[in-house]
């Protein structure tokens, strides 16, 4: 494991999509990178395209300069003792868990050692991710910008104060799952309205992915988007009038608070 830079402790989805990108863009080499997973088979796959490999989240720490902690919340406490004695002021801790905050690992490491705090969201997978961070005392302006080239590899990056981080779950971490189920009644009922699944789900992708670039480059604000589709007495109107008679906008809004108030009681 000579010459490593960034090491990721947990080899799950994520950090499969961040490797890909950094050594699809050559922000590092292949070699730079470093992966240690209690799962060895996970660790093939990085062996293959060049990436080192460690035995221990122990050894990881020992050898990079930066540590991605990409396993589950649950698991923070065992991999944290695990490199404690290997974690000093010089080297980065990156969090990709949800309510996981820089104090708890400072604390439990013992350490004063700079963190930085993010999270993803699934489509990273893609490349096409939305990640919020933030960061700990202690991480420089230069250290910020290299953790932020990484994940912007994957998609877009936004800075945040750590006191909104449990918050920004509810707007990038779990909200692709509502889009999908929003996407599934839409399936749903085009099936109930005999048009085959096979033709309805290509439409309403498409139909996604051309309104997100319409809130993004067309300058107007969402309410002045749906006023674009919705003619007096038309057939949008009829729609939308079921979704304000339901309470729509209410259901979202209840939906987003659960979510961060799950956060919270999450949260170390």
């Amino acid at each position: 494991m000579e010459n490593t830079v960034l090491g990721f402790i947990g080899a799950g989805n994520m950090a499969t999509a961040i490797i890909n990108g950094i050594v699809s863009t050559e922000t590092l080499r292949p070699q730079q990178i470093a992966v240690y997973d209690v799962n060895e088979e996970k660790c093939v796959y990085f062996q293959q395209i060049g990436v080192q490999t460690a035995g221990s989240a122990k050894e990881l720490a020992q050898h990079c300069s930066m540590i991605v902690l990409a396993v589950k919340p649950q698991n923070f406490q065992q991999v944290l003792a695990e490199i404690k004695g290997q974690v000093t002021k010089e080297k980065l801790l990156i969090s990709i868990a949800a309510g996981i905050s820089t104090g708890y690992i400072r604390t439990e490491l013992g350490c004063d050692c700079p963190v930085i705090r993010t999270m993803p969201n699934t489509p990273l997978l893609l490349s096409q991710g939305a990640t919020a961070m933030c960061r700990s005392q202690g991480v420089t302006d230069e250290m910020f910008a290299a953790v932020e080239e990484f994940f912007s590899c994957c998609g877009t990056v936004t800075e945040l104060e750590e006191s909104q981080m449990n918050a920004v779950i509810s707007i990038n971490g779990s909200s692709p799952a509502y889009f999908y189920l929003f996407a599934k009644a839409m399936l749903d009922n085009a099936q109930k309205q005999g048009i085959a699944k096979e033709t309805a789900l290509p439409m309403i992708a498409q139909t996604l992915i051309g309104s997100a670039g319409m809130l993004v480059y067309s300058g107007k604000t969402p309410d002045e988007l749906i006023e674009m589709v919705s003619s007096p007495g038309g057939t949008t109107l009829e729609a939308l009038n079921v979704f304000y008679r339901h309470g729509l906008e209410k259901i979202v809004d209840e939906a987003m608070l659960a979510c961060t108030n799950r956060a919270q009681e999450l949260g170390k």
